[in-house]
């Protein structure tokens, strides 16, 4: 059997793409991946058990109803996904470059976009990590781009863009800005829901992942219609399964429950805060997420040392110098945290 050199057929834009990589280090206390550490006791309908022979519904329906009652919205504005990554797949397809995102920022925009082959273009944030208005304007005249992404709060720096910022990007751009609010149930702010019957180009990605069930993959774009029927033409059928479907709904339906828990997370996460800010040798960024990012000296040998006691958090230094950034854990983890973090600053484990 002959030899292949797959690399040789792949396309040029894939060439210097390596795999998004999550880590699974086996630590006791897991504090990368900005997934809620609680859980809810749901179960699916067991009529769906009874049909897992069937395909799902392909339009998600119930769900797309109750999603809108729960925005007050129609349910013609809302289009679901395998996930907030897969939706961000689909409006890159539909859509084309340049795709615009300002930087750091969530990945998968610039992932996403060359893996597809279109161009995309990473604007620096300001030394606020605000959008550097000046800079995005003159990127939208030059490159015209179909989809500007803004993650509201942002991931990795836990912040919310100015909203005047956004509404003047908004307003400037001929194509489409999506305001990603996968963080906004943590956020003081209202988020941009408001602003979609004013602004036809505006585009709302939100995602159950982030609020306890991470595993479901359940994200979904809300926007205007004609929008959405454009999306739509190439959501692969079938796209969201019928258990991902089922407890979607019995997560709407439990709103109280998730909304105690969202409440005990920006409490640990205002404590946290505080705990970091009395260490002198690292520097907390405000938040308006459920994670904290924060600068230490030396971020990679602090990563390492929190690692074998035990503790995973995610190293950004690759993108902002010495810094490290920690998910929300429930009471007893962030102690665990706290614990750790001071040995491994102090130069001791």
């Amino acid at each position: 059997m002959k030899n292949i050199d797959f690399s040789k057929l792949t396309r040029p834009n894939i060439h210097s793409l390596t795999p998004y990589e999550a880590k699974e280090l086996p630590c006791k206390v897991r504090l990368a991946a900005n997934e809620s550490p609680y859980c809810l006791d749901i179960t699916p309908d067991k009529k769906v058990l009874r049909k897992l022979n069937r395909y799902p519904d392909p339009d998600g329906k119930e769900l797309k109803k109750t999603i809108a009652k729960n925005f007050k919205i129609t349910p013609d504005n809302i289009l679901l996904g395998n996930g907030s990554d897969e939706i961000i797949y689909y409006l890159i397809t539909t859509f084309g470059g340049h795709v615009l995102y300002p930087v750091p920022t969530f990945s998968m925009y610039g992932i996403i976009s060359q893996a597809i082959g279109e161009k995309h273009i990473g604007i620096s944030l300001d030394n606020n990590f605000d959008l550097d208005l000046n800079k995005m304007l003159s990127a939208i005249k030059k490159y015209r781009p179909k989809l500007v992404f803004l993650s509201s709060p942002n991931n990795p720096t836990g912040n919310c863009f100015s909203a005047d910022r956004i509404l003047k990007i908004i307003e400037t751009s001929k194509g489409i800005v999506v305001v990603d609010e996968a963080y906004q149930p943590f956020s003081s702010e209202k988020g941009f829901l408001p602003m979609l019957k004013d602004y036809k180009n505006l585009a709302i990605l939100r995602t159950l992942s982030k609020i306890g069930f991470a595993s479901l993959r359940v994200g979904f774009l809300i926007a205007d219609k004609g929008l959405i029927n454009e999306v739509n033409k190439v959501r692969l059928p079938f796209n969201l399964n019928a258990l991902s479907q089922s407890m979607a709904l019995e997560a709407f339906r439990d709103k109280k429950a998730i909304h105690t828990q969202i409440k005990t997370l920006v409490s640990e996460r205002e404590r946290l805060s505080k705990e970091l800010s009395g260490m002198k040798e690292v520097r907390p960024y405000p938040s308006e997420a459920n994670f904290i990012l924060f600068r230490a000296n030396n971020a990679d040998l602090v990563y390492q040392k929190l690692i074998r006691q035990g503790v995973l958090v995610r190293n950004l230094s690759n993108s902002i110098k010495n810094s490290l950034r920690v998910t929300i854990g429930t009471p007893e983890e962030n102690n665990f945290f706290i614990k750790a973090l001071r040995k491994s600053v102090g130069g001791k484990e």
